[in-house]
């Protein structure tokens, strides 16, 4: 009897379980089903999304390549035009790659003040990383680097000299030819001297730098050649050669 009535009460438990379960479902069960859905749909346009961003980035590389080949082509002008369609596409790093490319295709073609203007703005965005400021930087003074003077040169290049800047090597090489220019002959050396010196200056830098330190090592030989140890000139020196007459 025990047994049989245990039965019975296990049988009324499930049946009012079922019906609370149907009661829920009633009430719940098309929220439910709604949220099953939505959480679907959204994983579905996420990996629409994420897809639709490989394809686009995937276009824009193979324009980029394209652009690239027309400028290496002597196309100017197509190459200019695609590259402004990259440059406006809404990629950021697309966007200042195209830039750079619009730039050094304006350079190449001797609109020097158009290709400045584009590098010196890269070279000031905050949104850009360092080593591409750098070099926008390092471009914008190699093409003033026949026209500025001594002080706009070393304001614009000292301070991608620095230790741990990407393109120290070539900065410290351009503005060690501007000292030199200028008759700074310390301060090329030793910037000539801290390339050689430097780890990720590549093997024809480093014959640069040691081809510059000879000529500035005659240089101040030279230099110091014009002056006599009491501090006069050379050519002050009485010639031994003329008699008591000659010095009348």
């Amino acid at each position: 009897m025990v047994d049989r009535g245990d039965s019975f009460l296990k049988e009324v438990n499930e049946e009012m379980r079922r019906e609370r379960l149907l009661k829920l479902w009633e009430q719940y069960g098309t929220f439910f089903i709604a949220a099953v859905i939505f959480f679907f749909l959204a994983l579905v346009a996420y990996q629409w999304r994420q897809s639709q961003a490989v394809t686009a980035q995937e276009q824009l590389g193979a324009q980029f390549e394209a652009a690239a080949k027309l400028a290496s082509d002597g196309k100017t002008d197509d190459a200019l035009k695609s590259f402004t369609e990259i440059s406006k596409a809404g990629s950021a790093g697309y966007e200042q790659l195209a830039q750079l490319r619009i730039a050094a295709t304006h350079a190449k073609a001797g609109r020097t003040a158009e290709s400045l203007a584009i590098f010196e703005s890269l070279a000031g965005r905050s949104d850009s990383p360092e080593i591409m400021r750098d070099f926008a930087a390092l471009q914008a003074a190699m093409l003033r680097l026949d026209q500025a003077d001594w002080t706009e040169l070393k304001n614009r290049l000292t301070p991608l000299t620095e230790d741990k800047r990407a393109w120290r090597v070539l900065a410290r090489e351009m503005l060690g030819l501007a000292a030199f220019r200028a008759g700074k002959i310390d301060e090329a050396t030793k910037l000539f001297e801290q390339n050689l010196g430097d780890r990720s200056t590549s093997a024809a830098a480093s014959r640069r730098a040691q081809d510059m330190l000879a000529i500035l090592t005659d240089a101040a030989a030279a230099s110091a050649a014009k002056v006599t140890p009491a501090g006069g000139s050379s050519t002050d020196k009485p010639d031994a050669a003329k008699g008591p007459a000659d010095k009348k």
